[in-house]
């Protein structure tokens, strides 16, 4: 350790080189973590904030939400002490003159699964709305009459919970007739009373379900299904540890030219009688402290940096899986450097003073 030091202090310009390429990949690696985690996050968050035991749609689905045909009188199907209908319209609204996305849900005013208001009071009437925060930052407040949707269904805001989005979206909640209104038109909501709607949601996790054309899945399977959301963290957990292959063969290359280059000197050190232990010790010293001191600046940097980003930019810290992350860092930094220690072994001492 000490030998590893004295030459890093040495040679200062030489390591901080390395130190700033394993910060580098370091810094990569948190952003597209942070990046992954925000766009996850803004796929599921609502589903996670249900918090139900099951959710229940038709079979056909293939798990899609969108794609479930249910109706009210389904609600009877399925044996539970708690359950709620949910309807999906997704859409847009328009807000100061510009068209913002929204993932609009129709429920009942009591189903269990309603977010907690943080301003106003929850939706009572068919042309009543509570939004997430995200719709409020973009200029909605309580009171106000917006028109959704093609037929031109006007509602009223009367209430708002904490930022909360559905596929990239901020969401709203209303009743299931407004919801249906919307997608079918007034005249569509006055002939119907066995209202379509697209899912059940249960509060315990083993309902039982007397139609079998209907499927149970629980909320990991729900989100595992939502369109894009694995290919999504696939790709970008390639990249990541494709990454932690890249910091391995760079941090590598560097020490075996470091270790080259110093072949001479280990030769003189061998005829003093310091064994090939202690200088190959060394050497994973310094490749420990490259990984270390590269991951830690770039996860504070990166840290840093999500306090800063864009509102609008998915981003979102893990602090658990970034430290999982530094230590494999480290860990394929020593292993770059584990490659070196073979040249060591191979040194003879009277070659390499002749040399």
């Amino acid at each position: 350790m000490f030998l590893a030091i004295k030459e890093m202090k040495y040679a200062k310009l030489r390591y901080a080189l390395i130190i700033g390429i394993m910060f580098l990949i370091s810094f990569v690696v948190f952003l597209l973590s942070g990046l992954a985690n925000g766009l996850a996050t803004e796929f599921s968050e609502v589903i996670d904030r249900w918090d139900a035991g099951r959710i229940v749609l038709s079979e056909e689905s293939n798990g899609v939400l969108a794609a479930s045909q249910l109706t009210i009188d389904d609600l009877s199907e399925v044996k539970t002490s708690e359950k709620a209908p949910l309807a999906l319209y997704s859409g847009s609204v328009e807000i100061g003159g510009e068209k913002e996305n929204l993932s609009f849900f129709g429920t009942q005013p009591e189903a269990f699964f309603l977010p907690e208001l943080t301003e106003g009071k929850s939706f009572n009437e068919k042309n009543e709305v509570i939004i997430s925060q995200a719709l409020a930052d973009a200029g909605l407040a309580i009171g106000d009459t917006i028109t959704i949707g093609s037929q031109g269904v006007e509602v009223i805001v009367t209430g708002i919970f904490p930022k909360t989005s559905y596929v990239v979206t901020p969401v709203m909640y209303g009743s299931i007739k407004a919801v249906v209104e919307t997608k079918f038109g007034s005249d569509f909501l006055a002939a119907q009373t066995n209202y379509p709607m697209n899912a059940i949601l249960t509060e315990e996790t083993d309902p039982i379900i007397e139609n079998k054309a209907f499927q149970s899945l629980s909320t990991e399977e729900f989100i595992a299904q939502l369109p894009g959301y694995a290919e999504q963290n696939l790709t970008l957990n390639a990249m990541i540890y494709f990454l932690f292959v890249i910091a391995a063969a760079v941090i590598g290359i560097f020490m075996y030219v470091i270790t080259l280059q110093k072949t001479a000197l280990f030769g003189v050190m061998k005829v003093q009688g310091i064994s090939t232990w202690f200088i190959a010790k060394s050497i994973i010293a310094q490749s420990f402290f490259v990984g270390i001191i590269g991951a830690t600046l770039a996860g504070l940097v990166s840290y840093g940096l999500s306090f800063v980003l864009p509102s609008g930019m998915p981003f979102a810290v893990d602090l658990g899986l970034w430290t999982i992350y530094g230590a494999v860092l480290v860990l394929v930094a020593i292993i770059g450097g584990l490659f070196s220690t073979l040249t060591v072994t191979k040194v003879d001492p009277i070659q390499a003073i002749g040399g």
